[in-house]
């Protein structure tokens, strides 16, 4: 059901991006992929817990989301889970109509709103003031997409979008406190260790 008109963001409660990602980790049983998107949302994602099945992106703004599509579309047994930031995803908003389209039945994207282009500066977004980014993936035609009120309903949003037929949109608001570590930036380590957990790639 969309929450999106129930729990705007600007009523939700602010959360740590680290706390989140923890209690997320913590639910992985079954080698579900996790794609991290660039800067502390990554950095967030190693700390949390650094898995075979993570991939971190490096450098590229709003690919998170892509990226998990490629993947949940070419294993479409396994559950995959994308952690995006919302500067980078209001670079790539196309992507939220394209994966509606396809409707993968194992994918859910997170949403890390913190209203700044953090690593750059701080400097405001459109979704600070203006822009509500659970609204748009509703347009874009995610239906499954809400806001979580707190920790609590983040988790039960999890726990739903795990046993759902369908992608799912998680919103959540978060502080504007610094990544917790930082990722090792070798782009060929990543990739490779990423198809080793994935079991599409042998060890040599």
């Amino acid at each position: 059901m969309n929450t999106a008109t129930k729990t705007p963001a600007r009523n939700t409660k602010v959360m740590n991006r680290f706390d989140l990602t923890s209690r997320l980790v913590a639910k992985l049983k079954n080698e579900e992929a996790v794609v991290g998107g660039i800067g502390n949302t990554n950095f967030d994602l190693w700390a949390a817990g650094h898995r075979p099945q993570n991939f971190y992106m490096l450098g590229s703004m709003g690919l998170a989301f892509p990226i998990a599509l490629g993947v949940a579309l070419a294993q479409p047994k396994r559950r995959v889970f994308a952690l995006e930031g919302d500067g980078s995803l209001l670079m790539q908003l196309g992507s939220l109509s394209t994966i509606a389209t396809l409707a993968p039945k194992n994918l859910t994207m997170v949403v890390m709103d913190n209203g700044i282009y953090q690593i750059t500066g701080a400097q405001p977004t459109p979704a600070a003031a203006v822009s509500d980014l659970v609204a748009i993936a509703v347009a874009s035609g995610l239906r499954s997409s809400s806001w979580a009120a707190d920790e609590d309903d983040f988790e039960r949003l999890i726990d739903q979008s795990l046993a759902s037929d369908g992608p799912t949109l998680i919103g959540v608001r978060i502080d504007d406190k610094p990544g917790t570590g930082a990722t090792r930036r070798d782009p060929v380590h990543i990739r490779e260790r990423f198809m080793l957990g994935l079991g599409v790639r042998q060890p040599l």
